[in-house]
């Protein structure tokens, strides 16, 4: 018997409200509340309630050989709580079936792990609370903001009493090895790695097309992997079904039927990520001495930190970090989780289409005026 895993990624990040110099000093709030209810509230109507219905009604019909992983980033269940507060409810109802295992991540989507441990360290621990609250779940496997992962991030990971933790199968890491195996961390051989078989998984996100990708291919797929590949990891924003790919394409029918077909003409079936470490055994060390992730091409830092905009604005935001930490004040505290987002320093990235300069002043003056309220 061979493995399927699927893990989503649920997440909305707070969109920013233009905030000039002027407003330095006179202007605390610093989100586009319009922007974000109706973003919100477009993808809960578009992908979180049509795409929660479906999965529900293949537990339904599947009972536990249907299973699979969410992440939910700390920003998505708030808003939700404010603006689509029937999309919560949706995704409690699907976590209570027992066949979705939550993961744990930063709360803020943030790259606090490449920042500062001790930030790091509060970030989790603070998600690890709101799943605790939201969905009474204490989640056992770790899944890093866009996969980020290196030796040294995992064993920091391992520190916080996670042994599984869920990163990208990046080609220039793996060299001739297949990510469709369990690794291990290359400090603590107690933390197990899982690898994004990034192939496929883009094929669904980046390339799916109803005429041309279709159910068929991907247990063809499936079926001509070497029979020793035991392990198949797809991890996909949960946004691509619906929101990033219109329901016009034949999206959620792929998904309606892909559990079946996979069940039917596979010697795959569906395991949560932690089911994964009681059935399988480690193959080698999975040796990430520089950081990763699951970010374009290059599966590199470079979306959020590396040009001078980028990592000037981290260093002032992390530098801000025990100044927080000491003031105890609530609204301090979620300012500092909004402006931690890893958006906020990839709309400063120059490697893309947009205005990464104007980005980055925006996001100064805010972090000016949060500097001089701390």
């Amino acid at each position: 018997m061979r493995y399927l895993c699927f893990y989503f990624q649920v997440h909305q990040p707070y969109r920013l409200r233009t905030y000039r110099f002027f407003d330095i000093g006179k202007r605390h709030f610093y989100y586009d509340d319009y922007n974000n209810r109706i973003t919100m509230q477009r993808v809960a109507e578009r992908c979180y309630l049509p795409m929660n219905q479906l999965m529900m009604e293949k537990i339904s019909e599947l009972g536990n050989k249907m299973k699979f992983a969410i992440s939910f980033s700390g920003p998505a269940i708030e808003q939700m709580e404010v603006y689509a507060s029937y999309a919560l409810e949706s995704f409690k109802k699907l976590v209570a079936t027992g066949n979705v295992e939550v993961l744990a991540e930063t709360y803020s989507h943030s790259v606090s792990s490449l920042m500062d441990k001790e930030a790091f360290k509060m970030d989790v621990a603070d998600h690890k609370r709101l799943m605790k609250d939201v969905f009474n779940v204490r989640p056992k496997t770790f899944h890093n903001t866009e996969l980020i992962y290196s030796n040294e991030i995992g064993a920091d990971v391992a520190e916080m009493g996670f042994d599984l933790m869920l990163t990208e199968g990046a080609k220039h890491v793996l060299g001739w090895k297949s990510p469709n195996y369990l690794y291990v961390n290359a400090i603590n051989p107690k933390m197990k790695v899982m690898l994004r078989n990034n192939k496929m998984s883009d094929e669904i996100a980046l390339k799916f097309v109803h005429e041309t990708f279709t159910v068929d291919n991907f247990v063809s797929w499936l079926n001509s992997l070497p029979k020793e590949e035991e392990l198949v990891n797809i991890f996909l924003d949960y946004e691509t079904f619906g929101e990033g790919i219109d329901a016009s394409t034949g999206i959620f029918d792929f998904m309606r039927c892909l559990p079946d077909a996979v069940l039917k003409n596979t010697d795959f079936q569906f395991v949560t990520p932690h089911q994964v470490v009681d059935k399988l055994q480690p193959t080698g060390v999975f040796d990430a001495p520089i950081p990763l992730s699951c970010r374009d091409e290059e599966r590199d830092l470079s979306n959020w930190m590396g040009n001078d905009m980028q990592d000037d604005a981290l260093a002032t935001l992390y530098g801000c970090f025990k100044k927080v930490k000491a003031s105890k004040d609530e609204e301090l505290m979620r300012d500092w989780r909004t402006l931690q987002a890893a958006e906020n320093f990839a709309g400063m990235c120059t490697k893309h289409p947009g205005t990464p300069y104007d980005y980055y002043i925006n996001y100064m003056n805010i972090l000016t005026d949060f500097k001089n309220r701390l």
